[in-house]
């Protein structure tokens, strides 16, 4: 039998909340969970209604992005987790290929490319991340210098939060950064599958759009912490 996939989707005050919904509904893969975390929307919460009787619906408090995310493993029934910004949505076929990539690798960790789209679902850019033609240790290099990986094209197993701890609720806006980073030096590899299966949403509401200055702090936080740990296992690989 395939293993259980959850699809986690942190829900905060967004219009595109329902195509996030509906393209999680449209996977092809059949043994999934979507798990919608309401983090104290106050608007568009109606238009999570019409699909109550194929999600599971948790509301909380308003605690950001890495809570909402937390509390969504927390209650998340499935071996492998995947997370879905409700500005984003994934193409049908993204769990089904990636979970078989997985499994043909004997992978914990995966990302994939993704396309970015306005407001309107038009693309701005495709193939917006970088291409790895070494799929297994491409990434470790690279996040010498960068933030290599979209959050919302990983796909883990969620046994993996047990071992490194849960998202980092202190980088409100670059919690996703720290954790690939903290796997990256737990010595967990991060497999590269070379096919586009997210849309990723550039927009003036987002919180990338909105919150530049935080995240830039953030970034030098983490990256003064992990890059040091980064180069010398690097060394010893």
């Amino acid at each position: 039998m395939e293993p259980k996939v959850s699809i986690i989707i942190p829900f905060y005050n967004c219009p595109y909340i329902e195509q996030a919904i509906q393209s999680a509904i449209d996977q092809t893969y059949m043994n999934l969970e979507i798990i919608v975390v309401d983090d104290g929307s106050t608007i568009f919460t109606e238009k999570i209604e019409p699909f109550l009787s194929k999600i599971r619906y948790e509301k909380k408090e308003n605690g950001g992005t890495a809570t909402a995310l937390n509390h969504g493993i927390s209650v998340a029934t499935g071996e492998y987790v995947a997370w879905l910004s409700s500005d984003d949505y994934f193409l049908p076929e993204k769990v089904s290929n990636q979970i078989s990539f997985m499994l043909e690798h004997d992978a914990e960790v995966s990302f994939t490319n993704f396309d970015s789209i306005n407001q309107n679902e038009e693309i701005i850019l495709s193939w917006t991340g970088e291409r790895f033609t070494d799929i297994e240790n491409g990434v470790y290099h690279a996040f010498l210098l960068r933030n290599a990986v979209n959050g919302c094209t990983v796909v883990l197993k969620k046994e993996l939060f047990e071992v490194v701890g849960y998202f980092n609720t202190y980088h409100r806006y670059t919690h996703d950064y720290e954790m690939w980073l903290r796997l990256l030096v737990n010595g967990y590899k991060m497999y590269y599958l070379d096919e586009v299966l997210t849309k990723f949403r550039i927009h003036e509401g987002s919180g990338t759009s909105r919150f530049q200055p935080e995240m830039l702090a953030d970034i030098l936080t983490i990256e003064s912490h992990y890059r040091p740990i980064l180069k010398k296992n690097l060394k010893n690989l």
